[in-house]
């Protein structure tokens, strides 16, 4: 009898792999929205105490644009990657 693997937070699936077109843009989303608004809310205001009160609005805003936009290109930036990279 097959010894069950050990579970760890990487090695959970919850979803089945036809969800991966909405989980992938979200995480990238997620990520790139957290870093991009810091940068940004951080150069405009500097490391003031309203800082991160103002980051975590300006992240939120850009992620509600970011994600959807994310699920409408990532079709286009596919193609335009398979037409520049070999697929062999």
């Amino acid at each position: 009898m097959k010894q069950p693997e050990p579970k760890s937070f990487f090695t959970i699936q919850i979803l089945p792999a036809k969800y991966a077109f909405v989980v992938m843009p979200f995480i990238l989303s997620c990520f790139m929205t957290c870093i991009v608004s810091f940068i940004s809310t951080l150069r405009s205001v500097g490391w003031e105490a309203g800082m991160p009160d103002l980051w975590l609005g300006s992240w939120l805003l850009s992620w509600l644009v970011a994600f959807p936009v994310l699920l409408l290109i990532l079709p286009i930036v596919r193609k335009l990657t398979s037409l520049i990279v070999s697929s062999s």
